[in-house]
């Protein structure tokens, strides 16, 4: 990758500071030196500490029956529950975890001995590899959970499954279509919960996006994000995150296909980021730094494909449209993409597409999401 601003890439000498003179990163502390979007990020020590369920279990068990010991954990859910700092900071960690990786370095093994189960009700290529890959990385062992190995809420009721997960695992990860089956796993787990996407929201999607931003913008605060198509749950992530990190965030999207009045007037009320939802997606793109696309028919849609192409007609991202854009917008898309449909091949395979990046991200923003919630 290029096109790497200074706000997250490591020089060499940095690299050696991380992995430090030992073959080994076992209690020792990884330096965080850098600046990234202005915020000076103090150093976390690597801690031995277990987190699993075992040995929570005896909190839990003096905990009410609602199952809510969390101790110090803490579950990915929004963006929104994390403040600024917070949110600068795992970005940070991320870009400093995908250097030491790029390095070679292989001996920074926080997850040794820790476990995670994966749940899926949704199929999903980069979601499983992604998270699989970054884990075992990192020294972790994940487990597949496909739709048809839990049946989550028709097998088995959703609080079950996750009282019983939390005793194997150290972390949960699923990625669901109720966004009601993330909050219940988060409710009834004693160990972290990530979401890995539901029909509300997708926040490793866009933090991994924020992650691609300031490695080719340069920043993310301050920059306009203009998204194209349908008001989906990519779009309530981008207004979570809207809520947090001062950006101009823009959906254009036809007529009846907003996102949810509740999640726009969240992120308005905020007063954080100037937020805009347009009908008009050539007057919206103008000035952008990114352009971003999604598919106009999102799993459990399908059947809508059809009648989604006619409405979403003048919604295409197109050479014309990135030409009003500017020269300087980058293109982004959450993929899989319909290349031409939502987008043309061209803008896939343009110079100024950054959606393969934007993809090897979705491992080093989610790396830095588990070593946060594990306490690394």
């Amino acid at each position: 990758m290029a096109a790497v601003s200074a706000h997250c890439a490591l020089r060499s000498d940095k690299i050696a500071a991380l992995s430090g003179s030992s073959s080994s990163f076992s209690g020792k502390v990884l330096p965080r030196h850098s600046h990234f979007s202005g915020v000076s990020v103090p150093a976390f020590p690597v801690l031995r500490r277990s987190i699993s369920c075992q040995a929570s279990s005896a909190a839990s068990s003096a905990s009410s029956v609602n199952g809510k010991a969390k101790a110090e954990l803490k579950d990915f859910l929004h963006i929104s529950d994390f403040d600024k700092d917070t949110i600068l900071k795992i970005l940070d960690r991320a870009a400093e975890v995908k250097a030491l990786l790029k390095s070679g370095e292989r001996t920074f093994l926080p997850f040794k001995g820790k476990t995670m189960s994966m749940i899926f009700a949704k199929p999903s290529m980069r979601t499983r590899v992604s998270f699989e890959t970054g884990f075992s990385l990192l020294g972790g062992h994940a487990i597949y959970l496909g739709p048809n190995d839990i049946q989550m809420g028709k097998r088995e009721e959703t609080r079950d499954v996750a009282r019983v997960l939390c005793r194997y695992n150290d972390i949960i990860m699923a990625r669901v279509f109720a966004h009601q089956d993330i909050l219940d796993l988060a409710k009834y787990a004693t160990v972290p919960v990530v979401n890995g996407l539901t029909d509300y929201n997708h926040p490793c999607q866009i933090m991994a996006d924020a992650l691609t931003i300031i490695e080719h913008v340069g920043h993310l605060e301050g920059t306009k994000v203009v998204y194209v198509g349908d008001g989906n749950n990519v779009v309530h992530s981008w207004l979570l995150l809207a809520a947090v990190v001062p950006f101009h965030f823009v959906c254009a999207c036809p007529k009846g296909f907003e996102p949810d009045k509740e999640t726009v007037k969240k992120a308005q009320q905020a007063g954080i980021s100037k937020i805009e939802i347009t009908n008009d997606p050539k007057e919206a793109v103008h000035g952008a730094d990114v352009v971003y696309s999604d598919v106009w028919a999102s799993m459990g849609q399908k059947e809508e494909a059809a009648y989604r192409r006619q409405a979403f007609q003048g919604f295409q991202v197109d050479e014309a449209l990135m030409k009003l854009a500017g020269p300087k917008a980058y293109f982004m898309h959450c993929l899989p993409a319909e290349r031409g449909t939502e987008v043309t091949d061209g803008v896939v395979e343009a110079p100024n597409s950054i959606v393969f990046p934007q993809a090897e991200n979705r491992m080093h923003a989610q790396n830095a999401i588990m070593l946060h919630l594990l306490g690394f």
